[in-house]
C-alpha cells in the first residue's frame, strides 16, 4: 500500500508544522522519519491518520485495486495499524482485556489472538499479560508495549508508529526492531517510524526522510546502511 502525499500543509498560528509539496511512500518499504523536536514528524503522522485536518493538500492511500483521500472516507482504517501515543489505548482495562477488544474488532477469535500474543512473549518479558494492573497503571515502557502491539494487532498493511523506541529498555528496543523487520519480511506492509534515536532508525528503515520546520529536506536512501554518517553530520554527533 502506498502513502501519496501532495501540497501538504498544517499551520498552528503562524507555526508552519507541516510543509510538504510531494512525497511518495512505496508500497513495502521501512520509512523511517528524523528530524529535532518541532519538526513536524508527530504532526505529519496525526495528518496521515485524518487524526488533524489539514489546511491544504491531500493524503492518499493507494494501491493497483485502490486510490483513497484519508479524510474523505474511513476504509483505510481496515488496512492501517497506529500507535502515537497512549491516548490510544483504552486505559481504565487490563492489557489482556484491551487486546480481547481489539481483537473482537478485528475479527479475531481467542486461538487467532492467543497465537499473535505468543509472538511477543519475549517483549512482553512477563510483565504485560496476566497480571491483573490497569494499563493506567502499567509503566510507561510497558503502555508503549501495549500500543505497539495492539497497532499490530490488525496485522496491518500500513503501520505507524511514532517513538516506538521511547521508554523501552535496551533489550526491547533490540526486540522491537526485529519484530518491525521480520513483520515487513513475511507480510511486505509498509511502515512508517519517528524516532530521536538514529542508530535504531538506520538500522531499520532503508529510507529515511529528514523533517525540519515541517519540510522534507532530505530524502536519504539507506539501502547499505549509509545513512549515519549523514545524519550524525547533520545532527553533528561527534565520535
Amino acid at each position: 500500500m502506498n502513502i501519496i502525499i501532495r501540497n501538504l500543509k498544517k499551520n498552528f498560528g503562524e507555526k508552519v508544522a507541516v510543509n510538504i509539496d510531494s512525497f511518495d511512500i512505496h508500497s513495502g518499504e521501512i520509512l523511517g522519519l528524523v528530524g529535532n523536536n518541532g519538526a513536524g514528524k508527530s504532526t505529519l503522522f496525526r495528518l496521515i491518520l485524518d487524526l488533524i485536518k489539514a489546511d491544504e493538500g491531500t493524503v492518499h492511500m493507494s494501491s493497483a485495486q485502490t486510490d483513497i483521500n484519508v479524510a474523505e472516507t474511513e476504509e483505510w482504517k481496515d488496512w492501517t495499524g497506529a500507535y502515537v501515543d497512549d491516548s490510544f489505548l483504552i486505559d481504565y482495562l487490563t492489557p489482556d482485556e484491551y487486546f480481547q477488544f481489539i481483537a473482537r474488532i478485528c475479527g479475531k477469535n481467542p486461538e487467532d489472538l492467543q497465537q499473535f500474543l505468543d509472538k511477543f512473549q519475549h517483549f512482553m518479558a512477563d510483565e504485560i499479560l496476566g497480571q491483573k494492573k490497569l494499563i493506567r497503571n502499567l509503566s510507561a515502557g510497558n503502555k508503549q508495549k501495549v500500543g505497539i502491539m495492539a497497532a499490530m494487532l490488525l496485522h496491518p498493511q500500513i503501520l505507524i508508529l511514532d517513538e516506538p523506541f521511547n521508554f523501552l529498555d535496551p533489550s526491547s528496543q533490540s526486540a522491537i526492531k526485529h519484530l518491525l523487520k521480520k513483520y515487513n519480511e513475511e507480510t511486505k506492509a509498509t511502515i512508517l517510524v519517528s524516532s530521536h534515536n538514529l542508530q535504531h532508525t538506520v538500522d531499520i528503515c532503508p529510507r529515511i526522510a529528514l523533517l525540519e520546520h515541517g519540510v522534507i529536506i532530505r530524502d536519504i536512501d539507506n539501502s547499505n546502511g549509509q545513512a549515519q554518517r549523514e545524519l550524525e553530520d547533520y545532527f553533528e554527533i561527534n565520535d
